[in-house]
Formats: structure tokens, C-alpha cells, sequence
């Protein structure tokens, strides 16, 4: 009895498989066509559709009575949903790397990863010798307006010690729908006060647009060097929003009279196609953006349109290895419209996208690579499993400008940007700090209130320990790129000099 459920289950899954195309299509009237009129071609395919249907029966039966032999009979009493996910997992794993299942303990991870926002508190935190510590208060958000800093231990999240407690978990205590609190009890590293506060939580979106330091407000600038006026802009990831900060980032660049910019697209490993069509969009004008092609769709070009082109100064795209997906698109695009020169080295080379499905009515997901990408001249981007070194696939710097970083001197360059990433020590500000207070649960209520828990707040990305002040680091593949920027410049001085 239990078997015939699962081959009546397998054969539902059959037809989804076989016919679920034909669910959305309008109805047409079937042609009728008699014994008499059927060609002998017609015939053969009826045979070869009813061939078809009958393998595609007797491998699910296959399929259907293996997990019934395991459930009933394996030594241990297995999960089914395990199980299932598992053999989910396994059919996706014999297309390609990118394909994959998304369960429901994963689906609000690989959602905040893909919008970019979360309702929480904005902070980011790590284990230290048992104790739950503060890494760095995200600028702006909650948890920066309370006076939190780098260092600070919270000792209880809504009256739970924290002590044994697993990261994942605090995390999830921590986060929470925007407009609701959580009280935290934390012992400051700087003064050894501890403290009860009540923090309102926000939407957090996570900042994907960043510049080479803080200022004295604890915002990104973008301006590298203010005399020779080299701008510098780092991405991360490609969201929804990177378009947009993008955007505002390059305007402060063109109020403050930018010469040249150096984009750094350097360990970047994607994000959303559109997000990076709007992206390349701003730095030209026309011309092919990216064309895509899938099994199913016909190949459909994005052209660049001119309103809201950022012209007039030259760009340098840094990219490295890790370089991948939209990363590989807008640094493609640029050196294909001679907008740009590309500094680093070659790129991972990932030229296909993924659709994402829900599944279960949104409980789970499946990401399905359902077309490829080329870039505007045409060539190929992708690596394939068979690809050479020789063969065609990733971006590759320009001529002159490919520098490789050995693994030791790539660590330093990882390590750098993350301490610049992070707030070592917060300004805090609008927040009034009794250092000699003898209070030691000494109470505040920092809600922001139900308005302000809809906006959204910036976040730098990643989570790392603070670190020693960083010792001296020469980024080679950035000095290469602004020598190229000065001597555009030089040569642009030279002509209206001679003129």
C-alpha cells in the first residue's frame, strides 16, 4: 500500500514534469486529424511521445521504489524530507554549480542575501572565549544611536544569558520584525560599565556601496586623492539598491569635481542582472549592455540609454579572481566601450544566470540556471568545466595592466579593506554617556518609533573581528589603476595646453 502511494506520487510529479508547460498556455481547439490523414511521421512521433511518457514512468518507479526500500528497510529510521531534499539536491548537482536547492531552514538567509535588508537592530557580532561580542554598530542604525561599540560584550538578549549561546542563535534573537524591541544587557569594553538598553528594531539594508575611508561623520568618502581628484568606489555585491547609492555616490564625486575614478569591483561575486545593467548603464551612454539567451527564450540585447550618463572623466575597473556573474558584466561592457580600462586579473568567469522559483508557496526555493549571458562584443564569458587557460572565457585586464597578487599579499588586501570596513570605535552620536554613573543597570529606551522603523538604513557588509590598527599596505593593483587615471589626466592638460 505505502509503495502504490509513492508511485502515485512519483506519477503526479510525472505530469507536473511533462505537461506543467501547457498550464499557463491559453487553450486552442485541438486539430482533428483522422487514422486515414495521420502521415506516417505523425505516427512515429506518437510512438516516440508514448516511448517517451513510458521511460519517464519506469524511471520514477525506479526512483519511487528505492525510497520506499530505504524508508522501510535502512538499519536507522531515516527523515523523509530529508531524504527528498537530498535527491533534489542530487539532480541539481548534474547540471551545473549553480543550480541549487534552497530548504526552508536556508530561504531567509538566501532572501536577505539577495534583497540586501533585514529587520534588525543593525550590529555585527562574533564569539570571543565564550563571550557574544560586538564587532562593529552598523552608522545609522539602532544600535549605533544607543552607544554600542566595537568591543562591547552583550551579556543577555530579552533576559537570556548569552553565555554558551550559539552564534546563529543569537542572531536570530537579535533580528526581528522592524518596530518591535529587544532588550539587551551589555558590559562596555572602554569604561566596565554595564548597562540595560531597550533598542527598537529597523530595516537594515545592507550597504553594497563603499568608498576608501570614513569621515568624521562615520560616512563613506569616495574622494581617494582631493588634490589630483581621484575618486574611488568600491562594490560589493549587486543588489537593488547599488544602482541607486551608486548613483548618489557618483554625484558627490562630480559636485566635488572628480578627474578620474578607480571602480573596484575586486572579490565581488555578483548579484542581480538587472542591478548590474543599471549599473553599467551609468557610465555609458549606448551601445549593447549584455545580451542573454536561454533554452526557452530568444536572446534579448539590453541597450544603454543616455539620460543619466556619468561622462567627461576616465574610469579604471579592478577586478581579481573572484571577480564574478554582474562583476564580469560591467567590467566586460565598460572595456567593450572603451569606457574604461580593466586593471587586476582575469575574472572567475560565470556567464550564466539563475531564475529563482519558490517553492511550497515560498517556504523553499529552487535556483535554476535558465540562461546565458555574452558580453557586448560578443564573446564568451563563461567557464566551463572543460575550459583551458588558453580557451575564451572571463574578463581580462588590458594590455599592460593585468597584475596577478601572490596569495600572502592578496591576504593583506582582504584584511585591509575589512578593518576599513569596520567602526572600531562608534562617535555615537545624539547619545548621552554618564561614564561615572555607579548605576549598574542603569536603563534606556532608544526606540525610534513606528515611522522610522520603515526606513531604511545603510550597512557595511561582513562580520570580522576588530582588528590591530592595520600595518602599511601598498594595494598594487590600485596604484596601478590611479597611475593610469593621472597620466589621462596629464595627456588632457597637455591638449589644452596646446591649444
Amino acid at each position: 500500500m505505502l509503495r502504490n502511494r509513492w508511485v502515485l506520487g512519483l506519477l503526479v510529479i510525472t505530469l507536473g514534469i511533462k505537461f506543467g508547460d501547457g498550464w499557463a498556455a491559453e487553450p486552442k481547439e485541438p486539430t482533428k486529424v483522422t487514422e486515414d490523414e495521420a502521415t506516417p511521421s505523425d505516427k512515429a512521433a506518437e510512438k516516440s511521445d508514448a516511448a517517451k511518457d513510458e521511460e519517464y514512468y519506469e524511471l520514477y518507479r525506479v526512483f519511487s521504489e528505492t525510497m520506499f526500500q530505504v524508508e522501510q528497510n535502512y538499519v536507522k529510521k531515516v527523515d523523509r524530507r530529508k531524504l527528498m531534499e537530498a535527491a533534489i539536491r542530487g539532480v541539481l548537482e548534474e547540471l551545473d554549480p549553480y543550480s541549487n536547492f534552497i530548504s526552508p531552514e536556508e530561504i531567509d538567509r538566501f532572501k536577505t542575501s539577495v534583497e540586501s535588508q533585514f529587520g534588525g537592530i543593525g550590529i555585527q557580532i562574533t564569539h570571543e572565549n565564550g563571550e557574544l561580542k560586538v564587532l562593529s554598530p552598523i552608522v545609522g542604525s539602532p544600535a549605533y544611536l544607543a552607544g554600542l561599540e566595537a568591543g562591547d560584550t552583550i551579556v543577555q538578549v530579552d533576559g537570556t544569558d548569552t553565555e554558551g549561546l550559539a552564534l546563529d542563535e543569537a542572531v536570530k534573537k537579535l533580528k526581528g520584525e522592524p518596530g518591535t524591541s529587544v532588550k539587551l544587557a551589555v558590559l562596555h569594553a572602554r569604561t566596565g560599565r554595564r548597562e540595560t538598553l531597550t533598542i527598537e528594531r529597523k530595516i537594515i539594508e545592507v550597504e553594497t556601496v563603499l568608498g576608501d575611508a570614513r569621515g568624521d561623520d562615520d560616512s563613506w568618502q569616495f574622494m581617494l586623492d582631493p588634490e589630483k581628484k581621484i575618486g574611488y568606489i568600491r562594490l560589493t555585491s549587486f543588489s537593488r539598491s547599488t544602482a541607486q547609492d551608486l548613483e548618489n555616490a557618483l554625484k558627490k564625486l562630480k559636485h566635488e569635481g572628480v578627474k578620474g575614478l578607480v571602480l573596484d569591483l575586486r572579490f565581488n561575486p555578483g548579484g542581480l542582472l538587472k542591478s548590474a545593467i543599471d549599473v553599467a548603464d551609468l557610465f555609458i551612454a549606448e551601445g549593447r549592455i549584455v545580451s542573454t539567451k536561454g533554452r526557452n527564450t530568444i536572446e534579448r540585447p539590453v541597450e544603454a540609454r543616455k539620460p543619466g550618463t556619468f561622462e567627461g572623466f576616465p574610469v579604471a575597473v579592478l577586478v581579481n579572481r573572484y571577480s564574478a556573474s554582474a562583476s564580469e558584466i560591467v567590467s566586460a561592457c565598460l572595456q567593450d566601450h572603451k569606457r574604461a580600462i580593466v586593471v587586476g586579473e582575469r575574472t572567475w568567469g560565470k556567464g550564466s544566470v539563475q531564475n529563482v522559483i519558490e517553492l511550497e508557496e515560498g517556504a523553499s526555493a529552487l535556483k535554476l540556471t535558465t540562461a546565458a549571458y555574452m558580453r557586448p562584443n560578443g564573446h564568451n564569458i563563461h567557464r566551463f568545466p572543460d575550459s583551458k587557460e588558453t580557451d575564451e572565457w572571463g574578463v581580462m585586464p588590458d594590455k599592460g595592466y593585468e597584475l596577478k597578487l601572490p596569495d600572502s599579499e592578496l591576504g593583506d588586501l582582504v584584511r585591509t579593506r575589512r578593518d576599513r570596513d569596520l567602526l572600531l570605535v562608534s562617535h555615537s552620536p545624539g547619545i548621552k554617556r554618564d561614564e561615572d554613573s555607579k548605576d549598574a543597570e542603569a536603563s534606556k529606551d532608544v526606540s525610534q518609533g513606528k515611522d522610522a522603523a520603515k526606513k531604511p538604513l545603510k550597512v557595511p557588509p561582513g562580520a570580522h573581528s576588530p582588528a590591530d590598527p592595520p600595518k602599511k599596505f601598498v594595494d598594487r593593483q590600485l596604484k596601478k589603476a590611479v597611475e593610469y587615471l593621472l597620466e589621462r589626466q596629464q595627456v588632457a592638460q597637455a591638449k589644452v595646453d596646446s591649444k
